[in-house]
């Protein structure tokens, strides 16, 4: 199966955009789109479209000497039976791209999502998913289970674009037009009731939209054009604002709070400046739950939490391993470093280090520990970073991942180490979406005596 890697088109040769072809769609693959083949070979990266369907499938990308080719499903001559009507009546062919399977009833849409974990597994890692300890389900999180036609409005963050007449819309699929809406129905109810899509934002280029699930805090984050000066905001709900500086791309605080306060496993999170934390309101809470289960740690150990943002994992660590244990976090962000030290400030044996995890882990001079959790970004540890870690001897590891590809990648760097995937799970923390987020626990392979 293809993976999905953007390909570049030749000056000289001829575009094929617009063209149409009459497939039958073969299997889905990793990036919310279908594969399927022309009558001449062309392979076909197809959107809005489903495994087993015969459709009209229009060119949307790439030229006559593309490896591959990548297209909307324009008509659909013969439906799948996991075909729903769109909910939402912003998707569909050259809309809004922030959804890939608003046509797809939402058991299937996990369904397809354990397929792709699983090639990119065999591919990648050469797992099956019985030697990964997967039993090859992807779990919804709680209160997401609905009805088809149905779709749960989880999306915490929302980052709109802006228009050039000021209107708030969504990014169409790898384009940088913008779809105006009037509301998007997998935001939260907290981004929705601050109505950033009915007022209009003359000189901006973005608002992010922000409501923590853990308090009644509510941000948006005003990305200006250049040299636009900032509108009154005057939004439905208090809010406060945060703008993004076009000369150090730092985020200042306008007014209100510089910070959203979070919650997870009995801990508040302080996380400033449009910083990072996971999007689904049950996410935190899903997966600090997944890497304690996994890890078990146990009073007295030490623990590394690998680009720990704002100290979530490294707390739930912290409070496990008792005052006569020890973590140590790595984060390359400055202003989540100082939210995780405030955050942790009433746990002495946790420490904050910051930079990037490959120049500070063998700066600290640590040789062995007991436990590792890693929550790396979407590109993955990389081979370097895990031949480190591997060193460490960690008798657990957990490995937090939102791309499947960089995982299975990992995967094999940690095989060839000498770690085995004890178990991995799935959660389903992004319905609507082809995004995906896997827990996998490592243990070292034992060798023969």
């Amino acid at each position: 199966m293809p993976h999905d890697t953007s390909d570049t088109p030749s000056v000289s040769a001829a575009s094929l955009v617009g063209e149409e072809y009459e497939v039958e769609v073969g299997p889905v693959a990793h990036g919310g789109h279908c594969i399927a083949r022309t009558d001449a070979g062309r392979v076909l990266f197809v959107r809005h479209t489903l495994p087993g369907e015969k459709v009209i499938a229009k060119i949307t990308e790439g030229d006559e000497t593309s490896r591959f080719l990548r297209a909307d499903a324009v008509r659909i001559l013969a439906p799948a039976k996991d075909r729903v009507e769109a909910p939402c009546p912003f998707s569909g062919p050259g809309r809004c791209g922030g959804c890939d399977w608003q046509h797809v009833k939402p058991g299937a849409q996990r369904r397809f999502k354990g397929e792709v974990i699983a090639e990119q597994l065999q591919r990648l890692a050469g797992l099956t998913p019985e030697e990964a300890g997967w039993d090859g389900t992807v779990m919804p999180a709680e209160g997401d289970k609905l009805p088809a036609g149905q779709v749960p409005a989880w999306r915490t963050r929302v980052q709109y674009a802006i228009d050039t007449e000021g209107r708030a819309g969504l990014r169409r699929h790898r384009s940088h037009e913008v779809e105006r809406i009037d509301h998007c129905m997998i935001a939260a109810p907290g981004v929705d009731e601050l109505g950033v899509e009915k007022r209009e934002w003359p000189g901006m280029a973005s608002v992010e939209a922000i409501a923590a699930t853990g308090s009644h805090d509510r941000q948006v984050v005003l990305t200006p054009r250049p040299g636009a000066r900032l509108p009154l905001v005057e939004l439905d709900r208090p809010v406060s604002v945060l703008r993004v500086d076009e000369h150090d791309s730092g985020v200042h605080r306008v007014h209100g709070r510089a910070f959203v306060r979070e919650r997870a496993d009995g801990r508040t999170y302080r996380v400033g400046n449009g910083g990072f934390w996971q999007v689904h309101p049950q996410a935190a809470d899903t997966l600090v739950k997944a890497v304690m289960q996994g890890l078990m740690p146990r009073k007295g150990e030490t623990a590394l939490d690998l680009y720990c943002g704002v100290g979530l994992f490294a707390g739930a660590i912290a409070e496990r391993v008792g005052e006569q244990g020890a973590v140590l976090g790595i984060e390359s962000s400055k202003r989540a470093v100082e939210d995780a030290r405030h955050n942790l400030d009433d746990l002495p044996r946790v420490r904050i280090e910051h930079g990037r995890v490959d120049r500070i882990l063998p700066r600290t001079g640590i040789t062995e520990t007991d436990l590792i959790v890693l929550d790396p970004p979407r590109a993955g540890a990389g081979k370097q970073t895990v031949r480190h870690l591997a060193a460490l001897a960690a008798r657990r590891i957990a490995y937090v991942a939102c791309d499947p590809a960089a995982l299975a990648r990992d995967l094999a760097y940690f095989s060839e180490e000498g770690y085995r995937v004890r178990t991995l799970r799935a959660f389903d923390l992004f319905p609507m979406t082809h995004h995906v987020e896997c827990v996998a626990i490592l243990e070292p392979v034992k060798k023969d005596a």
